[in-house]
């Protein structure tokens, strides 16, 4: 089987050095770049298959280079930030990045992160039924594709069309619409989203969700997924 290949975009030469000799040692095959602009060439040249990037980056900072990345491609983007800061985890995650680590970070929970985003999108194409499996599919099911209203969802294809047009989603939120789906009119829980769509098997930063249930709702409509105060998001069948 082929190595994972990681591009790693960090500006500290420390950090950059000490992590892809941590990923290498776990049997990652790592490009490391020190800046955005190298980091996106590098992207564009050697195409791999998860993304780590460092958010204050010098040329393009990583919240730039993460949309640069989106407009191309849907590879996993994991951002890794100084601090867990509002803002800079709310503008990694709404520029597409689908993770994010907080430095200083474990070099196994990197890993055991790395690993749990290329589940989920390794089974992104997976059996029909999506993640979920076990819900009580009450939208209209036509072999495979499940209607809401102008909403279709195909769950052989992986395909979602709205209205008629195909609607691109990236694995992750495709992911997440599949667990709506598999459930509409059921309330999902923040944390049982993470569990189900993050793969995360400990408590995670709730606001992944709430950001990705948005870019969610404006690609597929805002009133298509409710926000039940206090317990979580639905959709509406």
């Amino acid at each position: 089987m082929a190595e994972t290949h990681v591009l790693f975009v960090e500006d500290d030469d420390v950090i950059r050095e000490a992590t892809q000799l941590a990923l290498e040692r776990d049997g990652f095959a790592v490009t490391a770049m020190p800046d955005g602009l190298s980091g996106l060439e590098s992207f564009r040249s050697r195409q791999p298959d998860i993304a780590l990037l460092d958010v204050m980056l010098p040329g393009m900072d990583g919240v730039s280079l993460c949309r640069r990345i989106r407009d191309e491609s849907t590879v996993p983007v994991i951002m890794l930030s100084a601090r867990a800061d509002s803002i800079d985890v709310v503008l990694g995650l709404e520029a597409g990045a689908d993770d994010y680590v907080t430095k200083p970070f474990d070099g196994a929970v990197l890993v055991a992160r790395i690993r749990a985003v290329l589940r989920r999108f390794g089974h992104a194409g997976g059996p029909a039924g999506g993640p979920g499996g076990d819900g009580d599919r009450s939208g209209h099911d036509q072999g495979g594709v499940l209607v809401f209203g102008d909403l279709e969802v195909d769950t052989d294809g992986m395909e979602v069309r709205r209205g008629g047009a195909p609607v691109a989603l990236t694995p992750t939120e495709m992911r997440l619409l599949l667990e709506f789906s598999s459930a509409p009119g059921t309330v999902l829980s923040r944390d049982k989203l993470l569990e189900r769509v993050w793969d995360y098997g400990w408590g995670g930063d709730t606001r992944v969700v709430d950001v990705h249930v948005q870019r969610l709702r404006t690609k597929i409509g805002q009133d298509r997924i409710e926000t039940v105060r206090g317990f979580g998001y639905k959709l509406k069948g």
